[in-house]
């Protein structure tokens, strides 16, 4: 532990003494010292200042008042310096240098405080890692591997492939994967070693993968157990009957996947569609100042088509705005996955994102129109000159 050493200045006012003592009693901090000349009876050096802990033997050193007025200016500086930079990195809130990956603005809060997993609860989790995958051969790969098909399912879900293993998480239901072609996997009780090995196998099998980061952030986690009384969705935990076949188990939890899967397609498209507004939202402020636009007609096409094709895949390749056929007449299973399309509010967050595309799309419109009427002038100019031309050789002419 350090202690201050109190000396005192010679040929100096106590008023004087207190103005320089002043910035260094704001510092708080241990290790700064007073330091003064001798000459003075009316304060000794035998006394110190203990913090925290036994005081240290004091240290005297004899400076000028020039030294001691320098030392003060220096700790000054260096209080100034700190409380600069402290006020800048919580202005900022993160550390520099690291980027924080936001959730969709959209997503139920809810669904953040989880209930903790008992010793019989089992947990889904769902992944979107690509736009696509291609899943013939990635079953082939799966099954090197050690993996098995589960065969016995519906020829009218053709979009999904469902693999069988034997790398439970507990002991109380088989491990289950559903792998959909549109790029999003669920494991239902498979250990995180069997995830991490399916998650590597996807990889050789992607179209269009997404960011390592933004995969493992924007993923869906819900608990499910097995008891008595109907399979449903109950405050946020699915159950199962336990009563029911595998093959209807297996109908079910497909049921609830495909409504976990949409999910984390939209939180990757929400997430795309948040990047693009930043990207444009220099622009609404550059026209409400009168400064001028600096986009080429290229750039703003880009734009036109990185918006429309976002567009396209919520509305048009997706299940998103409809129910799939698959459900039609499995009027149960429908039922489950709907419950979880509500509890999950893809509805609202579908809504959303579109009425955000409708604003992008106006302000693109706008963009491309401006510099439309700017190619229209600059024609319209460039005749005048040419008509001005003209008529000065036709005078020139004459003239002559």
């Amino acid at each position: 532990m350090q202690c201050v050493d109190m000396l005192v200045i010679q040929g100096m006012s106590l008023k004087t003494l207190w103005r320089l003592h002043q910035p260094l009693k704001r510092t708080q901090a241990c290790g700064f010292a007073l330091r003064t000349l001798q000459g003075l009876n009316s304060f000794t050096a035998n006394r110190c200042l203990l913090q925290r802990g036994v005081c240290q033997r004091p240290h005297f050193e004899m400076l000028t008042p020039f030294n001691l007025k320098s030392k003060t200016w220096s700790l000054q500086m260096r209080l100034q310096s700190t409380t600069t930079t402290t006020k800048s990195v919580l202005k900022q809130g993160v550390i520099p240098g690291k980027r924080t990956f936001k959730g969709p603005r959209t997503k139920q809060p809810s669904r953040t405080n989880q209930p903790s997993l008992d010793e019989d609860m089992m947990q889904s989790i769902a992944y979107a890692t690509a736009d696509q995958y291609h899943l013939p051969t990635l079953c082939h790969d799966l099954i090197a591997h050690g993996f098995a098909e589960i065969k016995e399912f519906p020829r009218d879900a053709s979009n999904v492939l469902v693999m069988g293993t034997e790398n439970a998480a507990k002991p109380y239901d088989s491990g289950t994967i559903f792998i959909f072609r549109e790029g999003s996997v669920v494991f239902w009780n498979v250990e995180e070693k069997t995830v991490k090995t399916v998650m590597r196998i996807l990889e050789q099998h992607e179209i269009q993968p997404y960011e390592v980061a933004l995969v493992h952030w924007e993923n869906e986690e819900i608990s499910y157990t097995v008891g008595e009384g109907i399979s449903k969705l109950h405050r946020g935990i699915f159950l199962f009957n336990e009563e029911l076949d595998y093959d209807q188990v297996v109908l079910e939890k497909f049921a609830f996947s495909n409504a976990l899967s949409l999910s984390v397609k939209l939180a990757i498209w929400e997430v795309s569609l948040d990047n693009f507004v930043e990207s444009i939202q220099p622009i609404p402020e550059m026209l409400k100042s009168g400064q001028r636009v600096k986009l080429s007609r290229a750039e703003v096409m880009q734009k036109i088509g990185e918006l429309f094709s976002l567009r396209h895949c919520i509305n048009l390749s997706s299940d998103l705005l409809i129910t799939p056929d698959f459900y039609w007449d499995r009027e149960d299973l429908e039922q489950l996955y709907d419950k979880t399309c509500q509890f999950l509010n893809i509805n609202r967050r579908v809504k959303v994102v579109n009425e955000k595309l409708q604003h992008c799309t106006e302000l693109t419109d706008l963009m491309r129109n401006h510099l439309s009427e700017k190619h229209s002038l600059r024609l319209e100019w460039m005749i005048v000159i040419l008509i001005t031309i003209e008529v000065m050789f036709e005078l020139a002419r004459v003239i002559i």
